[in-house]
């Protein structure tokens, strides 16, 4: 994967470029100061993917997004964007201009040079996009719209539907997650008949924002779960970060519980155990969609699920940014469907629908 590098510090362009370099499947074919610079680069490498700075001297990475597309529009685009709010809100509007990905980028270089997951997380993005744009534009052709080819899974990796009409949508996402999460919410709608709850691997400072942009897209309203709350239809409740999102049964009624018990899958929140408490909470009438994501949180819980009488979505290969969480309920014969995002809201619609006749 050929790859650009764009950020104002000469010194945190020299690790992000290490980083991408200890694999081997990653070329690190230009390095850039700023927007405008990134832009000749551009023209110049024809980069597969580029890892772009928000703060930055002459251009910034929101001003230079637009131009880099125009110039190359499959080309991917990573925002590194900072731990705060403001980097937040800077790469969730990014992505709506047309950045494939964002990674949160500690405030220190001392910080990235220590951090694994940090360098975990942006080398699958890197790679991840990488395999999307090779896909979209083979060896040869020309640059065209962004759009991954659509690759129908065989039938043989989905179950049989579920036996129980749904009572609540559970969504678990990772790398990748909030711009599958914008495709699913707007296909939703507003006018959603059901409870949807989400958890989405992101740090505390960016579920708050990811809640606001959720909401504007279009779906159900969406917000980050309060302790203790009753989740009510038509209205999504967003996993805070840092914090598992549970679902208990208290009066006969299901409540929201948040938990700082310790991470599953090397994660907090964490999908495995929203979906363990949302079945039991709902008596197995549980809708799960997993979406595009690293490592296999969720596949026990969607197990869970499946056997309590639920049925689970998953998201495809071709236009997941990673196939692991998604690959994971695939490939262990647990999901009925095996979708690209594009059709999963059609789905979920299609499954209540006939829950409803049932």
């Amino acid at each position: 994967m050929r790859v650009l590098v764009c950020d104002d510090s000469a010194v945190i362009r020299g690790l992000i470029t290490r980083m991408l370099e200890t694999d081997p499947d990653i070329a690190v074919v230009g390095r850039a100061g700023n927007g405008r610079d990134a832009i000749e680069a551009v023209r110049r490498n024809r980069p597969d993917v580029c890892v772009l700075d928000i703060e930055m001297p002459v251009m910034d990475g929101l001003a230079a997004l637009p131009e880099l597309l125009k110039v190359d529009p499959s080309l991917r685009v990573v925002m590194a964007s900072t731990l705060t709010t403001r980097g937040a809100d800077v790469a969730m509007r990014a992505l709506k201009l047309g950045a494939a990905d964002y990674v949160p980028k500690p405030t220190t270089t001392g910080e990235i040079a220590g951090a694994a997951s940090f360098r975990e997380e942006i080398i699958a993005k890197v790679k991840g996009l990488g395999r999307q744009r090779r896909r979209a534009t083979p060896h040869g052709m020309a640059p065209t719209a962004a759009r991954p080819v659509l690759i129908r899974p065989a039938p043989s990796l989905a179950r049989a539907g579920s036996t129980l009409p749904p009572a609540v949508l559970a969504i678990g996402s990772s790398t990748g997650g909030p711009q599958a999460l914008f495709t699913l919410f707007a296909g939703l709608g507003r006018n959603f008949p059901l409870p949807i709850l989400v958890t989405q691997h992101m740090p505390p400072a960016f579920t708050p924002i990811l809640a606001e942009h959720l909401t504007k897209v279009g779906g159900p309203p969406c917000a980050e779960a309060k302790d203790g709350e009753v989740p009510v239809a038509g209205r999504a409740y967003l996993a805070p970060g840092d914090t598992h999102l549970i679902v208990s049964t208290e009066g006969g009624s299901p409540r929201l519980h948040l938990s700082k018990s310790p991470p599953e899958n090397f994660c907090r929140p964490a999908v495995d155990p929203m979906l363990r408490s949302a079945s039991a909470a709902y008596g197995g009438r549980v809708l799960v969609v997993i979406l595009t994501g690293m490592g296999h949180d969720g596949l026990k819980g969607a197990q869970a699920v499946v056997s309590a009488g639920g049925r689970v979505i998953a998201q495809d290969e071709a236009t997941s940014i990673v196939w692991g969480m998604p690959g994971a309920v695939a490939q262990a014969g647990v999901a009925s469907a095996i979708l690209p995002i594009g059709d999963i809201a059609a789905s979920v619609t299609s499954s209540i629908a006939k829950g409803a006749r049932a």
